[in-house]
């Protein structure tokens, strides 16, 4: 039985990724270079400042840049695109079916609590989940199952008694390595990527009710049960 739901939250809860990867595309564009979706998408899901962004200017460079200063100068940038962003479409109506069903719902982030938790007040969903598992919570973000594996057991779940929902391959692959049903929903950004470790991919949320999604995972539980064991 599902008892819980685990989200992702950039680019799945609130498209930061798509802001992220405009501002770095502005810094990208005036030294000559272009890092194309595919190959950005390699560098999401670890952290919500992912160090690669600065390898591939680097790379480009040939030497090291100030870091510090280049986070200044895109964050300001990012924070104004970001301002005029939204929940995704089903993200609402999902924590409010859920909230109905008495499911528990946790984040599962790389990104810092201070981050997430900041967005979710802005966005009054804060409320809505029990638990907000972040990067300082655990040794190792994604692609690691660690952040997973802390929010089921601040859930008091089972991997098979929950769902994940994810954006990225890094993601995915985090959610698979913890043993959940992995549900896929990919933003403007992240489609780019390889979401075959997957249970299902949707274009959206609200693409698959609720309902049926607890079947799937629930279905796939007892198919990979031995024979004989009990589910709870």
């Amino acid at each position: 039985m599902i008892r819980a739901l685990v989200f992702d939250f950039d680019g799945l809860i609130l498209d930061t990724e798509t802001p992220l990867y405009t501002s770095w595309q502005e810094i990208y564009r005036e030294v000559g270079l272009d890092v194309p979706p595919e190959v950005w998408t390699t560098a999401l899901g670890t952290a919500g400042d992912p160090p690669a962004a600065y390898e591939f200017l680097e790379t480009h460079l040939g030497h090291a840049t100030d870091r510090a200063e280049l986070r200044q100068r895109r964050a300001k940038r990012e924070k104004e695109l970001l301002a005029l962003e939204q929940p995704l479409p089903g993200v609402q109506a999902t924590l409010r079916e859920a909230r109905a069903r008495g499911l528990r719902c946790a984040i599962a982030s790389s990104s810092e609590k201070a981050w997430v938790a900041g967005h979710l007040a802005r966005l009054d969903l804060l409320a809505s989940f029990d638990v907000l598992s972040c990067a300082e919570d655990v040794a190792e973000t994604k692609p690691s199952p660690a952040l997973y594996l802390d929010a089921l057991r601040r859930l008091q779940a089972l991997p098979e008694e929950a769902i994940a929902f994810e954006d990225s391959e890094h993601g995915v692959e985090s959610a698979k390595r913890a043993g959940l049903f992995c549900v896929a929903v990919p933003n403007r950004v992240t489609r780019h990527g390889n979401l075959a470790r997957a249970d299902l991919v949707l274009p959206s949320l609200d693409a698959r009710p609720l309902t049926l999604l607890m079947r799937d995972a629930e279905a796939r539980g007892r198919a990979s049960s031995p024979p004989g064991k009990p589910t709870r």
